[in-house]
């Protein structure tokens, strides 16, 4: 399980370093992991027996980041619209059901898998996009996903105390405490990325980190609801798509929306 685990993991570093440097490129390739995260959530409600607009959320989901990437924004506040007409589009297509049990949850469902994966995902692209926006992303990855391995080695060799059993069994405190730190360590090194002040970094990392075991925990929440272990089994060793992006899911929007505030 380790060396696939490995093995995955270099296929997934390789596949970023080679998209990473175009941001177009970039921008498709976190609307491939869209596409893939989305099919993933509405395949795990499905198992759950809730019935949702799939491809209609994937076709609705698909459209959110490629309108980023190509730079397509008719207002300023276009997502704003959009969302509105989606969920006009989704009450609409209830007028042709024959009993009305289950068109909240439906709605709701098809909604929330838009809004979680999608447009959270999304600000990976629109972080790509702004000036210095390469360094800003590596950043964001290397310290998000640098407390993601901490918490998974320190947890492995000396996580005794359970975090959350309820939603997830096997994370710990320490394993926690582990990916903080490796987090720091990572925040100080990308000082020539983001151009902060250390103790800026320190605060920043606690912060990312923070975000990025909560958006772990609430993917752990939706499976441990729908009843599966992994999201997915695209990835060898390490479960589905939204298993490697849940942590990014909250990360992304907040640092977005932190850099037009602290960045001007």
């Amino acid at each position: 399980m380790l060396i696939k685990r490995i093995f995955s993991a270099a296929i997934l570093i390789g596949l970023v370093l080679g998209v990473i440097f175009v941001d177009w490129l970039c921008g498709l390739f976190v609307t491939l992991f869209i596409v893939a995260g989305l099919y993933e959530f509405f395949t795990m409600l499905e198992k759950k027996g809730i019935t949702t607009y799939k491809y209609v959320g994937i076709g609705v989901g698909l459209i959110i980041p490629l309108s980023i990437a190509f730079r397509f924004e008719p207002t300023k506040s276009w997502e704003l619209l959009f969302i509105v007409l989606v969920i006009l589009f989704l009450i609409m297509m209830q007028f042709r059901r024959r009993a009305s049990d289950g068109v909240v949850i439906d709605i709701s469902t098809t909604l929330f898998g838009i809004l979680y994966v999608s447009w959270f995902f999304s600000f990976l692209i629109k972080i790509r996009y702004m000036p210095e926006g390469l360094g800003f992303l590596g950043a964001l990855l290397l310290i998000t996903k640098s407390g993601d391995i901490g918490a998974f080695l320190v947890g492995s060799a000396v996580g005794k105390t359970p975090l959350i059993p309820r939603i997830s069994p096997k994370k710990t405190v320490e394993g926690a405490l582990g990916g903080i730190l490796f987090s720091v360590m990572v925040a100080l090194a990308c000082k020539p990325m983001l151009h902060f002040a250390y103790l800026h970094l320190f605060w920043l990392a606690i912060g990312f980190n923070i975000l990025g075991q909560l958006g772990d925990l609430s993917e752990s929440l939706i499976k441990r609801d729908c009843g599966v272990k992994d999201s997915g089994r695209i990835l060898p060793g390490m479960g589905g798509i939204l298993d490697e992006i849940d942590s990014l899911l909250f990360t992304a929007p907040v640092f977005y929306f932190y850099l037009s505030v602290f960045n001007r």
